[in-house]
């Protein structure tokens, strides 16, 4: 019978990944990519970016799991039958980093650090006198497990802070916001956007050229979502232009950014390499290895990715 385990990630650390797995679950057989062995005997599969056709080429597969929440890649794999289930990872020590992230970058903005950053290399002594939190409106688009978990810790410092979603979500404390009518009324209250929606058909560039110019002029935007959901060419102008007087881009359209990216040579600009959370083998193994029981078991399963949604 099937039962082995196939890791499959050019990014990941595979040596951290196995020993957290086996763990977990001493008995799983773990293959690491590219070695497959009897492509019959893999049963699940461990991946963030498979090469094409390797789990298309698995004739025994019965759950894919996504090495992040980001499942894009996954659902736009054509070759994959679509009757297979597909998990994301998602736990608290994911969303707490990535909540960490957003408010250091957060932080950044509001303080004007790149300001000083820029002052330093110039060697120039120019105060400015900072503003109260509860005066810097931030908004959040996408209040999922990673935005809402951003959103609370934003507003657990002062801020106010709103949220934004297809559907209606209620997080306490935070003002929330659903659906095109709202979007507008939304990004008009919003001085710092953090956009940490999921990549599908309908959040493709969701943050374009209109959306930019709907925020007020001299916003600040921070990206760590999908690179996909904010139109990089409109971006680039509202930045020229001041309407947008300053990013901090964790994802991007084309990973890695090109060197002749315009990005990298702004100052008002931070990029970022993908990092502003990851799954931590440790914690996140126990989750897969739960699915993996439960699979076996005829159970329902955790975090399974709804594909006519896209997340």
């Amino acid at each position: 019978m099937p039962g082995a385990l196939l890791f499959s990630s050019r990014l990941d650390d595979p040596v951290a990944w196995s020993a957290a797995l086996k763990a977990a679950m001493p008995e799983l057989d773990v293959r690491v990519s590219p070695e497959l062995g009897d492509p019959a005997d893999i049963e699940t599969a461990l991946v963030w970016k498979a090469p094409p056709g390797e789990l298309a080429s698995l004739p025994n597969l019965r759950l894919i799991t996504n090495l992040g929440a980001g499942v894009d890649p996954i659902l736009a794999d054509a070759t994959i039958p679509p009757h297979i289930p597909v998990a994301r990872l998602g736990d608290e020590v994911m969303a707490r980093m990535m909540a960490q992230f957003v408010t250091f970058a957060v932080l950044r903005h509001y303080r004007g650090i790149a300001r000083y950053e820029r002052q330093q290399r110039e060697r120039r002594w120019e105060y400015e006198l900072p503003r109260a939190s509860y005066d810097c409106p931030v908004g959040v688009m996408g209040i999922g497990m990673l935005g809402g978990a951003a959103a609370r810790m934003l507003a657990s410092i002062g801020f106010p802070v709103a949220g934004w979603s297809r559907s209606p979500r209620a997080i306490d404390g935070i003002e929330t916001f659903h659906g095109a009518a709202e979007l507008s009324a939304f990004l008009a209250r919003t001085e710092i956007l953090v956009v940490l929606l999921p990549l599908t058909s309908e959040t493709r560039h969701i943050v374009d050229r209109d959306a930019l110019y709907r925020l007020p002029r001299g916003a600040k935007l921070i990206n760590c979502g999908r690179g996909g959901t904010v139109d990089e060419a409109a971006l680039l102008a509202a930045l020229e232009d001041g309407q947008i007087a300053e990013a901090t881009i964790d994802v991007f359209e084309t990973e890695p950014l090109p060197a002749t990216h315009k990005f990298w040579g702004m100052d008002q600009v931070l990029v970022v390499p993908h990092i502003g959370s990851i799954a931590v083998p440790e914690i996140a193994a126990r989750d897969v290895v739960e699915n993996i029981r439960r699979l076996r078991a005829g159970e329902s399963l955790l975090n399974i990715v709804d594909r006519a949604r896209g997340y």
